[in-house]
């Protein structure tokens, strides 16, 4: 039987609302409400990030540091405001190569970062993955992938064994606005949206895909969107702000693991150094970089709020001096640890021994 004209048109008005109740929701309540302790440990994670950043930039250059390098210095609310809202070491995180917040986000030790990162045997990888591949089965967080966007098919297997296994867990996979073209996206987002997968992707959107700026390489820049044709909520979230992105991601997590199925948040962000360490990022002014670091930096932004509250300077200088203790700590801990020994080369080839 056909249906009526009525049906047919009051149908689409429904989900579209449903496709909106996430962003509604966010708009009517967008700041976390954050204890001075809970603000405290997320001006922490996000100092600990830029330091460890910096630091390896620095190793970088020295040439302790081989192959790409890609800094997440500027996008630390996003990591530390989503992270913080998931079960550690029970709820998966797969991210790409930009990964190194990511993991500091998640608990894991800077120094066996550090040491993966200049190619150690005492690093997390065993000094076989470096920067781009880095991997924590125990803290469920799994990598660092150097193809663009096949985190993401992967992020829907993880949210697959999460639901077969009846744990209430769920995935957070992460992608940059440049992966969001890539083809493989998609078939994932109508894989999770048909199997109402746990799975929450996040676009962390820094405003370049390597040197293209979104407007000249998206013909939809509003990446929140891209999800609708598939069922799939959006949601579009001041990524500069920890307490924002902390509030959009419990709203996307309670959702998730309430077996709603999927969720796509953009975390609108910056970063401000390039692409990766041998990027100039000429395709941009220095007034650009200059007027994001002065006015939106997600750390000045958590100070500001941690002063407001009453809580003393010297309390955050006091983080600053252990963080910056913690990262000397790191990088010398990886300089003077050795290289993987020569039959490291034919171990972790193949699963299975034949």
């Amino acid at each position: 039987m056909a249906r009526t004209g009525k049906t047919q048109n009051a149908a689409p008005a429904a989900a579209d609302n449903s496709l909106n109740a996430l962003q509604a929701a966010y708009e009517a309540n967008r700041r976390y409400a954050a204890s001075d302790e809970e603000l405290l440990h997320f001006y922490e994670q996000m100092v600990l990030i830029r330091r460890f950043e910096e630091r390896a930039g620095q190793l970088y250059g020295l040439g302790l540091i081989g192959g790409f390098c890609h800094l997440y210095i500027g996008q630390e609310a996003v990591a530390v405001g989503i992270q913080s809202a998931l079960k550690e070491g029970h709820d998966s995180v797969i991210t790409g190569y930009r990964d190194h917040g990511h993991m500091l986000a998640y608990g894991i030790d800077p120094k066996v970062i550090m040491a993966e990162l200049t190619g150690r045997e005492a690093g997390i990888s065993r000094g076989k993955g470096g920067s781009m591949h880095m991997f924590s089965t125990s803290h469920k967080f799994y990598g660092g992938h150097g193809i663009v966007g096949a985190q993401v098919s992967l992020g829907a297997g993880l949210a697959f064994a999460h639901q077969y296994n009846e744990d209430n867990g769920l995935c957070v996979a992460y992608f940059g606005d440049g992966a969001a073209n890539q083809g493989q996206v998609y078939e994932s987002f109508n894989m999770a949206a048909l199997w109402n997968l746990p799975i929450i992707f996040v676009v962390e959107n820094n405003q370049y895909a390597m040197g293209t700026a979104v407007n000249r390489s998206s013909a939809e820049t509003h990446f929140h969107r891209r999800g609708a044709a598939f069922r799939i909520p959006g949601m579009d979230v001041n990524g500069m702000d920890v307490l924002e992105v902390r509030s959009a991601a419990n709203l996307a997590v309670e959702h998730v693991r309430s077996g709603n199925g999927p969720v796509l948040m953009e975390l609108n962000t910056y970063r401000y150094r390039g692409h990766s360490m041998s990027d100039p990022a000429k395709y941009r002014s220095r007034e650009e970089v200059n007027e994001v670091r002065d006015h939106r930096d997600p750390i000045e932004a958590a100070k500001k709020d941690l002063l407001d509250r009453g809580i003393p300077e010297d309390k955050l200088k006091e983080i600053e001096k252990r963080i910056r203790a913690i990262c000397t700590e790191a990088a010398d801990f990886a300089e003077n640890s050795p290289e993987p020994a020569m039959n490291e080369l034919y171990t972790d080839v193949l699963v299975e021994t034949y």
